[in-house]
């Protein structure tokens, strides 16, 4: 059983925090990672800043071009996370897009991955039916490939549901990542129909910002996911960040820990 496996065994309900990598420095990065996992993170998403984040909102668009300005690069983050590595267990899972990816080099990304340990990757621009570019790799390096989920899937909800790995990111709602006020898609809905073929977790994600809403989602999935909230706390208090972030990231883990 990996790392994200076990994490979902034990804890049943899990709080899963996003950082942008870089922002508003990898020192501060690297503090973080520590403090949102004594603040109860169950697993911890890490965006490597891209020029073109696709399916991003402004907030977490900003952080990027913060990180990418401040000189973050990717061997600079997996130098930062080997560091990590000698001092936290936390499972930790890259968001990031095939472009970077390709750039650097499919197979030293996943093989860095490895050495780095982390568990998983999540890649939105890859669609289900293209995920054989990455697929290989993933396998060879014992990396998951984190699959994403929207109430637009329709058909394609349980056949990309059976293929599953790691946990399935259910997006909340239409569009970009960001805060919203309510969430109105019929999330139980999907929940029941991927249930149906597979028994890999499944967090919601996009939207979610109040401990109300991530105890809501997770009562009818398996945890939730929180990362324009997050980045928005950074983008606010700059160097100061850490502390802040992490009474966010409880105030959340005690939410969800309500549904377990």
């Amino acid at each position: 059983m990996n790392k994200i496996a076990e994490v979902f065994a034990k804890e049943k309900k899990v709080f899963i925090p996003f950082i942008t990598a870089g922002d508003p420095s990898l020192e501060k990065t690297e503090e973080m990672i520590y403090a949102m996992e004594k603040a109860g993170a169950g697993i911890i998403e890490i965006g490597i800043p891209f020029s073109d984040p696709v399916a991003e909102g402004p907030v977490i668009q900003e952080a990027d071009l913060r990180a990418l300005a401040a000189g973050c690069k990717t061997d600079k983050i997996f130098a930062m996370l080997k560091r990590v590595r000698q001092n936290t267990k936390v499972p930790l899972v890259f968001l990031t897009y095939i472009n970077p990816i390709f750039t650097y080099g499919c197979d030293k990304f996943f093989k860095n991955c490895r050495d780095c340990d982390i568990n998983g990757v999540i890649i939105p621009d890859v669609p289900f039916e293209e995920k054989g570019e990455v697929a290989e790799y993933c396998k060879k390096y014992e990396v998951d490939l984190i699959s994403l989920i929207a109430p637009t899937s329709e058909q394609r909800i349980k056949m990309i549901a059976r293929d599953a790995a790691g946990y399935i990111y259910l997006v909340s709602s239409l569009g970009v990542t960001g805060v919203r006020t309510t969430i109105t898609t019929d999330i139980g809905a999907i929940v029941e129909q991927i249930r149906q073929v597979t028994k890999v977790p499944i967090a919601v994600g996009f939207g979610i910002a109040t401990p109300e809403q991530a105890e809501k989602m997770a009562k009818i999935s398996d945890g939730a996911i929180v990362g324009s909230a997050i980045v928005k706390i950074v983008a606010a208090n700059g160097d100061n960040c850490v502390k802040p972030v992490a009474d966010y990231v409880r105030t959340m883990v005690e939410a969800v820990a309500t549904c377990r």
